[in-house]
């Protein structure tokens, strides 16, 4: 196992023994770490509170920059739907893990499985409902603003 595997297992165990979820994350590039997260839960009453975006929410503040391109995340567990999202919308392109969302289920978190479960169905199939609704005519519509936005 490399370094950083190593201290993103070790970030894990130091958050089980301070009442955490086993879950670090270490976000690297360039042969050096530069971020760090474990899951906040249980400090912050906060379910975005995961190991790999604090990380990444670190990072970019740190670089002052939401491209992460060229960076490498650590994670001690696999990637739940959410955090995976976010590494892709930062540009990772890479994602090392330890603990397979089976290990994790056995241990009672499954809810990552169960939600890469149910984003193999289709919409209708689905237990949450996403209800599309129309925008009300006379409203400004965000996506034809943002279409005329300089990029």
């Amino acid at each position: 196992m490399d370094q950083f595997m190593k201290r993103a297992v070790e970030l894990a165990v130091e958050n089980v023994q301070n009442g955490g979820q086993p879950f670090g994350a270490v976000l690297v590039k360039d042969g050096k770490i530069v971020a760090e997260g474990v899951n906040e839960l249980h400090i912050k009453q906060d379910i975005s509170g995961h190991a790999e975006l604090l990380a990444i929410r670190r990072a970019q503040e740190q670089l002052q920059t939401n491209d992460l391109s060229g960076f490498t995340m650590y994670a001690s567990g696999f990637p739940c739907p959410m955090c995976f999202a976010a590494m892709n919308f930062a540009g990772i392109e890479k994602a090392f893990y330890c603990a397979s969302l089976d290990e994790a289920k056995t241990v009672g978190l499954g809810k990552s499985a169960l939600i890469y479960e149910e984003l193999q169905k289709s919409q209708e199939e689905r237990s949450f409902e996403m209800i599309y609704m129309e925008l009300e005519e006379g409203l400004a519509d965000p996506m034809e603003l943002w279409s005329k936005v300089p990029k």
